[in-house]
């Protein structure tokens, strides 16, 4: 059986390393010829069962492959830790978008993450990056074979008649310079994948998808589902990136990402202050201070209120949090004017969010579509705005009214430390004496002359040192089995790991002989079910002697 092993990953979508039982190890997601690579298939022809097949007929008929694992009704209880699972006749679930994204979900909880999912006579240019964000390790070349066979040109933009694409010069490949319509798919194929792989390792797959889905309706159907599908699919994604998110169509909102920032606010962010909060308009520029707008109401609020940024698609943002992610990492096309699906999803955010934190004023200093926003969130939870713009908010009346309002209000810093440790590891430690020192890029927290955190300048993410995690007690915890880490904890040493763990996060690694501080690269679920790859990078790593 083939041995397969995840590098990295992005949701369902991996990067990994798959080595055949003979042959040379691939990089995948990759494209095989399934002849070469899995002898038994032509051992045994007309013997795949379509996925959707019932469970009776499957069981009767599902063939036990020397080199392959069946993904599919039919499938053993208790399938192998690696290997390749072939998901027979996926093509058909083109027309049933719904089938196609639950059965994704099902089939992901059943597999443990060693198994590499391969998806035959599947794969077209216009829809293999939505396959690899399915989770979809290798395809291969038949669906594109056979659309050469029907005279089909195809493009990442749909499938279009051979002679007409020929005679219009769309492409200036060899396969078209030379009218080899077989040639022309494969390298279309090639090539998608190649950019599939480029965004993957940016950090950046779903603006891909959010773009290549237009393509064909099942696409953006299937998208759909599997947003809808946030508690079973957050747990696959990691906790930053440190690319850029450009939220530029109505799906961004609904990215898994935003609901995951939407749900910390409440479920675990403390604010500084609860007595006062100024709702704020976002701006271009991030984070927000750095902008000229933000500077001219930081000078005017004097630290006499809460600030809270109302902002698409995040819904708000916090100050304290503006350099987390995504609050400092996304861009999203400003027109002047929110949608009625942006204006329905800020509200529904902002309204929990002062549910939740119950200020005693809410100042909002905001025009056009976002004081309506406000005006409906307040209106939902029962409480009085109070309203400072008059025109523009950074215009001098404006900023007259919005001083005057705060006139008496007691001074009180922004807690960046506290509101960073409650969102990041739902802490409620007291902050005292903590303050950060050090010019940007080598910020750090410390209490008196130790050294607590340092800053991850590109997520905004506090790194704990070991003192870090004596402060902040057992939480985002990897247990490891009795032995002392000489490098990266692997996943088989992991024995129990903290629900709440997604790859990115922070984490301790505490075992019966050693300490440790690092960072996740899988899940916790994944840490838990995988038999390979690295689970935790370590940083630091104490022994534990026998008097501690």
């Amino acid at each position: 059986m083939s041995a397969f092993e995840v590098i990295a990953r992005d949701g369902f979508a991996r990067e990994g390393k798959l080595t055949p039982v003979s042959g040379i190890p691939l990089r995948t997601p990759a494209i095989i010829d399934p002849g070469e690579l899995f002898p038994s298939l032509a051992s045994h022809p007309f013997s795949n069962v379509p996925v959707t097949a019932p469970d009776s007929f499957a069981e009767k008929y599902t063939v036990d492959y020397e080199d392959l694992i069946v993904i599919g009704p039919g499938m053993k209880e208790n399938p192998p830790s690696s290997g390749v699972g072939i998901l027979p006749g996926w093509h058909v679930l083109r027309g049933n978008p719904r089938t196609y994204a639950e059965l994704v979900l099902a089939f992901r909880t059943r597999t443990p993450p060693g198994i590499a999912w391969y998806a035959p006579a599947s794969a077209l240019p216009s829809n293999v990056a939505m396959l690899v964000y399915s989770g979809f390790d290798l395809v291969d070349y038949r669906a594109v074979d056979l659309k050469s066979a029907q005279g089909v040109f195809c493009t990442t933009d749909g499938e279009l008649p051979a002679e007409e694409a020929f005679a219009s010069s769309l492409c200036r490949c060899e396969g078209c310079r030379e009218k080899d319509l077989r040639l022309h798919n494969r390298l279309a194929l090639d090539a998608e994948l190649a950019t599939v792989r480029w965004f993957f390792r940016r950090g950046q797959l779903r603006e891909l998808i959010e773009k290549r889905c237009r393509t064909e309706a099942w696409q953006v159907s299937v998208l759909r589902h599997f947003d809808n599908a946030y508690a079973m699919y957050e747990p696959w994604l990691p906790a930053v990136r440190s690319s850029p998110m450009f939220a530029n169509t109505g799906e961004s909102m609904n990215r898994a990402e935003i609901l995951r920032f939407a749900g910390r606010l409440t479920s675990r962010f403390i604010p500084t202050r609860t007595d006062v909060a100024v709702l704020l308009p976002c701006s271009a520029r991030k984070p927000y201070s750095q902008s000229q707008s933000h500077r001219t109401f930081q000078r005017a609020i004097q630290d006499r209120a809460h600030e809270v940024i109302i902002t698409s698609p995040l819904g708000v943002v916090p100050r304290e949090l503006e350099l987390m992610y995504p609050a400092a990492h996304y861009d999203v096309p400003v027109t002047g004017h929110w949608d009625r699906e942006e204006q329905a999803f800020v509200t529904g955010v902002l309204a929990s969010y002062l549910r939740h934190h119950g200020y005693s004023r809410v100042i909002a200093h905001l025009e056009g579509d976002a004081l309506t926003i406000a005006q409906a969130a307040a209106e939902a939870v029962g409480i009085d705005l109070e309203c400072t713009c008059h025109g523009h908010p950074t215009g001098s009346e404006s900023i007259r009214t919005l001083d005057e309002a705060l006139t008496g209000e007691k001074k009180r810093s922004h807690n960046i430390i506290q509101g960073t440790l409650s969102f990041q590891f739902g802490s409620t430690i007291s902050t005292k004496g903590m303050i950060i020192k050090g010019r940007t890029g080598r910020r750090k927290v410390l209490r008196g002359k130790q050294q607590l955190f340092s800053i991850d300048e590109t997520t905004g993410l506090f790194r704990p040192t070991l003192q870090g995690w004596d402060a902040l007690g057992d939480v985002y915890t990897v247990t490891i089995d009795d032995f002392i880490p000489q490098g990266d904890v692997l996943a088989p040493g992991v024995t129990t790991a903290d629900p709440a763990i997604r790859a990115g996060d922070e984490v301790q690694v505490r075992g019966p002989r050693a300490w440790g501080a690092g960072k996740a690269v899988m899940g916790a679920e994944e840490m838990m079910q995988s038999i390979r790859g690295v689970a935790v990078k370590t940083r630091k790593v104490a022994k534990i002697s026998d008097s501690d």
